[in-house]
Formats: structure tokens, sequence, C-alpha cells
């Protein structure tokens, strides 16, 4: 045990043996180490006590476990600590401790108390021997319990050297450094607050402890922080985030799951609004929300779901803006939960924030159109963006296609704080209200911010769905329904885009899907009949010589479509019976496509054809196209062309009313159109004669069939021969077959059929047409008193103004180029046609 001696010397008495350690002025006796090497160590260390170097060895060299009891001076105050904390009789030594410190706070005493602290920092807790640093932990956290509600004054000094512990590769130590800050910062509580970005900090580090009891100790120091911040109304939320968003891209699990319990406790704290913050830490959260722990994915999910709800009830204080690309990005993710997320988000921003939205139109489209095409396992994620997508449709406004700049920009109610968002996009013109169209977040909202259609980023998104080739079908149908109504409702603005949307769009009417054709054709006829893409240049786009000029076909423009600002509503229809100068450049186009996919023409052309007899006049279509197949250079694609033409005129529901304007032949139009029609119908013999038929040129169809014996007779003219028979038996014909029941006023009908009957071998449609003639009555038997007079009700004058001759010779000039382009193919050495050997 220790002793005094006589002159103030350190007695230290082990058993038999006493050796003087050196001078004290004052003295203290603490327990220090059970075992007297350990002692010896202490006594021998001590620069200011005079230890000889035998006395040392002799200290060293002894045997012994015994207690040793040292007297320690106050005096120099800086090596007190050091003694009296190294060792492993901490108990007393800490009450000790606390008592040295609490007389110092008694007196005021900050110097003092500031020595204490750094010597347990420095010298302890920093120190390079374990026990050494688990002594200043402990003495670190006694001080401030000594120190009470004054902590808060020396927290800089007490913090630093524990949390540098959290460091530390020993885990015992890590633990010991946990307990020590949780007493710390349970004896400070609010004052810790200035402090807590270094205590998040390493908590953050803690919580991917792989010790468990670190990490229990961890989450008790945690939740006590928690606590504290919950009940604190001094939070420094903006020195935070930016902690925030550097912890939020952590890949470690457990520091996920810290960093999203955290913003669940901010979210809850009434007095704290971390939805000003929320684009900060957005796309931190839903990379969280890729995680593979279920538990932390669900947790993530709370907590968007939590500041979704706050948005929808604040609008007025989101930043939609700054949120908006994020959401973009994540509605491109692989992993289907954050997919649908970010897309129930962007479904929200658009409703909520309405037109801020549209300077990203085009990166949203790009996330949200391929959802489209999504099948059944992704049905939620296809639901949520088809919503996206008509919503953001909805977005754009006739206004959009103004020109003035001061008129591009329309303005919209929101905050001050979002002047400074998209500077890149929105324009700094006046503003302007636009009526329905301006989103109303609060009525105490007056400031207004510019937004303008990135009208050319978006058609670029849109063209790019419609040349890849993997594109989905839905995904298709929606580019083709953005396209039509952006030129609905910016035609004039779209129309700088038409020349190269044009190859695509003529492209796409080759889609396998009869759906996307559809879309397809409803924009290309409203390009073809926007008033907007009326040029000065009217003639054909490609250079081709015209001999009838565009005013010979059928343009009835309406006065008040000449004069208008090109915009035009959605209840003005595609149909309008307009022509601008893209209608002849589209005839043209179709019908080199047509020449050029032959498979196309057989499979779809009937169907294009008539669907654009729809959407457009169909008198300016079939008057258009006979004119460009007249120039046709290939006969041979001309004819069937022809056909195909001829076809649809005659059994097309859609044409009803040309076939009536076709039959009478009263108005100078239709009799331009049956010349327009007669010369390109030439090509095909047969055609020719139908086309008369329909018109009821019985003559000049006899005068026809007499001109087919100089003609080659081939197996495809003898079966077209038979169609036209078929046809005959067909409704469409009634009143040509009702006609035959007045001989005397319709010879040439009669000497037609009957020419077209020795035309055929006998054939099911020789006896078809056989039959027929033999239920022509005899003209005798119907002789009555008014024979002499002209039945009205069939007499067909013969057309004035038509001058049947030139036709009839150019139909002879029409087929004899046909028979030397036959003979020609034949000399090479080409496929003939199919012949009949009579």
């Amino acid at each position: 045990m220790v002793n005094f001696g006589s002159r103030g010397k350190v007695v230290v008495r082990t058993d038999k043996k006493v050796w003087l350690a050196g001078h004290l002025s004052r003295d203290l006796i603490l327990k220090v180490s059970p075992t007297f090497s350990q002692a010896a160590n202490l006594l021998a260390d001590i620069s200011l006590l005079r230890v000889t170097r035998e006395t040392r060895a002799r200290l060293l060299n002894a045997a012994a476990f015994t207690p040793v009891y040292v007297l320690l001076s106050y005096a120099p105050l800086w090596s007190q600590p050091q003694r009296l904390l190294n060792g492993r009789g901490q108990f007393l030594t800490m009450g000790e401790l606390t008592r040295l410190v609490r007389e110092f706070v008694a007196q005021n005493n900050a110097v003092q108390i500031k020595h204490v602290i750094q010597i347990l920092s420095q010298e302890f807790a920093l120190s390079q021997h374990p026990h050494s640093r688990k002594g200043g932990l402990i003495g670190l956290a006694a001080c401030s319990i000594a120190l009470g509600k004054d902590s808060g004054l020396y927290l800089k000094e007490l913090i630093e050297p524990v949390l540098t512990c959290f460091n530390d590769a020993d885990s015992r130590l890590r633990y010991y450094a946990c307990e020590a800050l949780y007493n710390i910062v349970k004896v400070a509580r609010g004052s810790v607050l200035p402090h807590f970005n270094v205590l998040f900090d390493g908590l953050s580090k803690l919580a991917a402890d792989p010790d468990p009891n670190v990490k229990s100790g961890s989450e008790l120091l945690d939740r006590l922080l928690k606590d504290i911040v919950t009940e604190s109304n001094k939070f420094d939320l903006v020195g935070f985030i930016p902690l925030l968003r550097e912890r939020i891209y952590s890949n470690n699990q457990y520091a996920r799951q810290f960093i999203i319990s955290w913003i669940l406790v901010l979210e809850s704290v009434p007095d704290i609004n971390l939805l000003d913050y929320l684009p900060e830490i957005l796309d931190g959260l839903f990379q969280i929300l890729g995680d593979n722990s279920k538990e932390i994915r669900k947790m993530c999910e709370v907590a968007l779901g939590e500041f979704l709800k706050e948005i929808k009830k604040n609008p007025s204080s989101v930043k939609f803006a700054e949120m908006a690309n994020i959401l973009v990005i994540h509605c491109q993710a692989s992993d289907d939960l954050i997919q649908l997320t970010a897309m129930c988000w962007m479904r929200e921003f658009i409703q909520l924030a309405g037109r801020v939205m549209l300077p990203y139109s085009s990166g949203i489209l790009t996330a949200v159109l391929p959802c489209l095409s999504y099948d059944d396992r992704k049905k939620s994620i296809k639901e949520v963006a088809n919503v996206c997508n008509q919503s953001l449709m909805k977005l754009v406004i006739p206004e959009d296609d103004e020109t003035d700049e001061s008129k591009q920009s329309l303005s919209l109610q929101t905050e001050p704080k979002e002047e400074s968002l998209s500077q890149q996009e929105v324009t700094s013109s006046g503003d302007c209200s636009i009526g329905g169209s301006v989103v109303e977040f609060s009525p105490a909202t007056t400031d207004r911010v510019p937004v303008t259609l990135n009208l050319d980023g978006i058609v670029q998104v849109l063209d790019c769905h419609l040349h890849d080739s993997a594109t989905g079908m839905m995904t298709r149908i929606a580019v083709l329904k953005w396209l039509y109504h952006l030129y609905i409702k910016t035609p004039r603005k779209m129309f700088r885009h038409t020349d190269s949307l044009f190859p695509i769009l003529l492209r796409t009417l080759s889609d396998e899907s009869d759906e996307v054709i559809l879309k397809d054709l409803e924009v290309l006829a409203e390009i073809a009949s926007s008033p907007a893409g009326q040029t000065e240049d009217q003639g054909p786009c490609d250079g081709s010589d015209m001999r009838s000029s565009q005013s010979e076909l059928h343009i009835p423009v309406k006065a008040s479509q000449l004069s208008s600002s090109g915009t035009k509503g959605m209840e003005c229809s595609p149909s309008t019976p307009t022509m601008n100068s893209y209608f002849y450049k589209f005839m043209i186009n179709l019908l080199k496509r047509f020449s050029s996919e032959r498979k196309l023409l057989e499979t779809r052309g009937a169907f294009i054809i008539r669907q654009l007899c729809l959407l457009l006049n169909a008198e300016n279509i079939f008057h258009s196209m006979a004119d460009i197949l007249l120039r046709e250079e290939d006969l041979k694609f001309a004819s069937t062309m022809v056909h195909t033409l001829n076809t649809i005129l005659l059994t097309s529901s859609e044409l009803f009313q040309l076939r009536n304007q076709l039959k009478d032949l009263k108005t100078p139009e239709s009799r331009n159109l049956f010349c327009c029609l007669y010369r390109s119908w030439c090509h095909n013999p047969v055609t020719t004669v139908s086309l008369c038929f329909l018109t009821q040129n019985y003559k000049h169809a006899y005068d026809l069939i007499q001109k087919f014996g100089d003609l080659e007779v081939t197996v495809d003219f003898l079966t077209e021969v038979d169609k036209l028979v078929q046809l005959i038996e067909c409704p469409i014909f009634t009143y040509l077959r009702l006609q035959l029941l007045d001989v005397k006023n319709n010879p040439y009908l009669i000497k037609a059929l009957y020419g077209l009957l020795m035309l055929l071998p006998q054939s099911s449609a020789f006896q078809l047409l056989s039959h027929r003639l033999q239920c022509v009555p005899n003209p005798e038997l119907l002789q009555t008193t008014d024979s002499t007079k002209t039945t009205l009700g069939f007499k067909k004058a013969t057309a004035t103004n038509i001058d049947y001759l030139e036709l009839l010779q150019h139909f002879e000039r029409v087929q004899n180029k046909h028979l030397e382009v036959r003979h020609q193919r034949a000399g090479r050495g080409e496929p003939p046609d199919r012949r009949v050997v009579l």
C-alpha cells in the first residue's frame, strides 16, 4: 500500500520492501492498478518524480500482483489526469475525476477544465495504447457528466476525440466511443445541435459497422439524437442538407436504412420543411428504392409516399421544375418499382404543375412513350404512363403556335423561387395570361413565370421513335397521335419540321398494324389539308412536268380558311376539302411508294386509299392520282394502279357520292374529273370500259370494245373482263341493269355487253352475262302509245363539252405504248405477261 513519507515523499510498500518514489506538494490517493508491474511503469514514467534507475529496475522486476496505491500531487495540473486514468481501476478514478471537474466548475475555472479535457483527449483518447484510449473515452464522458449544463461550452473538445475513435480498428473501443458519446449527448441535449452534422456523419458510419454490439450502441445513440431533433426548434436544416445529399448515395444497406429513418423523422417534424429541399435528395431516394433489401425498399417507398402526399397538399411550395429531369431519368429505370414510382410522381407533377412541365416534354416523352408498349406483366406502369402521356398532350394549346416572342411565353402562377428554374428553356419575355390554362396553386400567389413549348425537342423524340424498328405498336400509335395533335394545335411551327418528318411518315405506311397506318394517314391528311401548309409554290415537289395546273383540281377553300392565322382547333376536321402545297407532294410520294413496294400496293393499297378518301376530299385524290399516273413511265405499274383505283371507285362505300357525281356528269367539275380519270384509265382497257359504264357513256364503251380486237389479249386481260362481268351483277350497277329494259334508248349498252360476251371464252362469266342478256325484253313487246316519246327515266343524253373522239384516240395511243413496252421486255428476255392461246 501507499503511505505518506515524513518529508512529503511517496512511499510504495509491497509486502516487505519499501521504495522512495519522489517528492510531492499535495497528495491524492487513488487505486491505479491491480498489478505491481503496471504501477512500476507508471512511477518510472513520471518525469517530475525523481526515480533512480536502480529503483525503477527493482520496481519492474518485482513479482507482485498486490494492489498498489499511488499518492500524486495536484501540481502540475496537466499530469494529473494522465496518472489518474491509466490502468484498470477506473471506478474510483472516474469518481475522483468527476469531483475534480465539479470543483473547477464551481470555481468557474474554464482554463483548468479545458486542460483536463485536452489531456484526456490528446494523451489518452488519441493514444496509441488501447487501454489509454478506453480510459480517455470514459474520462471524457465523466467530464461531460460533471460539467452538466455547462457541457455545451466544451462540446467541440469533448466530441471530436470520441468521433475519432469511431474509426478505431478495435470493435470494443468503437463500442466505448458510442457509450461515451451517448453520455455526452444525453447531458448536453439540445446543445449538441450545432454539432449535428459531425454526429450524423459519425453515426452514418457506425450504422454499417460489422460488429453487432457497436451497431446496437449506435442505434441507442441514434434514437437519442432523433428525440433531441424532434423536440427542438433550432435544427439547422440548411446546413444539414449537403451532408444528407452526400450520404444518401451510400451503397451499404445499413447506411441506407439509417438515412431513410432520418428522412422519415425530419419529414414528421412540423417545424422542419424538408419539402423545400426535396430536389436535393430525390435522386438518392430513388436509388435507395432499388435496394436488394425488401425492408429498405419498403421504408423508402413509405418516405416517397409521404413526400408525395405533402406535394399534393402544398403544390405552391413545390419546385416541380427542379425535379422534372430526376423523374425523367428514373422513369426509364430497369427496376419495376423505381419505374412505377417515378411514373406515378410524373403523373402527379403534370397534373399539379401543368405547363411548368412543358419545357421538359421531350424528356418526359422519351421516358413515357416506350412504356405504352409494355405487356401485361408491367400493366401498372403502362396505365400510369398512358395517363402521363394524355395529360402532357393536353398542355399543348393553340397559343403555343404564336411566333411573337412576347406571345410565345405563356405565363402561369407559381412560386417566385421558380423564376430561376430551367433558364435555358424559359424565355425572358413579358407575361401573358392564358385563360383556363393558368394553374393557380394558391390565391396568394401572384408571381408569373413564362413557359415555352420546346417543339424542336419534342419532334426530335417523336421522329426517333418512328425511325426505331424496335418501337412497339402502341408507342408508334402514341407518337402519331402526338404528331397529329401538334399539327392541329401548332400547325405553323410544325410545318417547319414537315420536310424532315415526311419520309418517315410515308415509310410508316408499310407498318404491319392497321391501327398504326390509320393514325399515320390522319397525320399525312392533316399535313396535306392544313391551311398552314399553303405556300406560293403549289406545283409538284419533285420537279416533274405537270400537264394540268393545280387550278384544274377541285379546291373548295372557304374565305375564312384563307384568312385564318393557321391554327386549327379540334372542331376542324382533317377532312376539310382544302389542299395545300403538300397535298400534291403527298400524292406523288404515295404513288412512288406503291411503285417501289408492290406488296404494299397489293395488301394495303386499297385500304390506304379508301381511308384517305374519308380523311380528304375523294375527288381531289382521284383527280391528282390520275394526273400523276398520266405521266408515269412504268406502264405496268400505271396499269396496276389504275385497276386498283377503279376497283375502289366502283366498290367502296366511301366513294358513293363521287360515283353519283360521275354517273350523271351534270356539272363542269364532274365532266372535268371524268376526262382526267379517262386519260389515266386508258392504261387499262377494261377499267376504261367500266368507267364508261359508270358514267353511262355506253356508246363510247361500245367504241372502246370494238378497239379491243386490235389489242393483244392476255390472260390478265380476260381475267379483268371476267371481274367486270361480276361487277355488273353487283348492286353498284343496278341502274345499268334496269336500263336494259329500255332497249330503244340504250342500244349501245346492249351492244357493249354483247361485245364483252364475245370477248369471253366459254366460262362461268360467259354464262352469267349470257343469261343476263337473254333477259333483255323484245322491244316490239314493250311498245306503247307513248313509244314515240323518249322515256325520260332512262334517257342518257350525251355529255356536252366532251370530245369523245379525242378520248378514243388517246386510248389508242396509250395502248400502243403498252404494246411496245411488252415487246421490249420480251426482247430483253423478261417474263412476259400471261397470254392465252387462241
